[in-house]
């Protein structure tokens, strides 16, 4: 049986490091969204918009996971750096149209407020021979063809496409745990 071998925590620090910013900047650009795009959100639609979304970790990781083994089912050779991630900017319906939401756990109290969609990338080559992220869906046969064709819009998607929405808005949620 082979063991892994101990690293000291140099050795960790030197494989991985974590980004970071200021906090000082991450308020800036929490104060920059709050006091431009929610404050018109709230001024010509009415809305007390959400600010900020909580996925736990669980969930992400799963999220990722999905990508990763359905990816492998029916692509085994895609290499991991050329998955990823696209965060597409969302609104739940009005609650006049909250029929559409029937099925999922996620009450009215959302409605009109923003929130967050993820969708799986895959790079993949341009006409140009350049390599762009595009998004797929790993649940489908597998062929580029396929992902070209549902990445450029040039057909109409149906059925299931991995995805992950519904996190913790806030509001509806509590702000008390907020830092910026």
């Amino acid at each position: 049986m082979k063991t892994k071998p101990n690293l000291d925590v140099d050795t960790l620090e030197a494989i991985s490091v974590p980004n970071t910013m200021t906090c000082e900047f991450i308020q800036t650009l929490v104060n920059n969204y709050r006091n431009n795009h929610l404050v018109f959100v709230k001024d010509k639609l009415g809305i007390d918009d959400a600010h900020s979304i909580h996925f736990d970790l669980a969930t992400l990781k799963k999220f990722i996971s999905d990508i990763e083994t359905e990816t492998q089912k029916t692509n085994p050779g895609i290499a991991d750096e050329d998955l990823g991630i696209r965060f597409y900017y969302a609104a739940y319906p009005k609650a006049t149209d909250w029929e559409i939401m029937s099925g999922t756990p996620i009450g009215v109290e959302y409605a009109e407020k923003h929130t967050l969609v993820m969708v799986p990338t895959m790079k993949m080559e341009d006409e140009e021979g350049e390599m762009l992220p595009y998004d797929f869906n790993p649940l489908s046969s597998g062929s580029e063809g396929e992902f070209l064709a549902m990445a450029s819009k040039t057909t109409d998607l149906e059925g299931e496409i991995i995805s992950q929405n519904h996190g913790n808005l806030v509001p509806p949620d509590s702000t008390k745990t907020e830092s910026f």
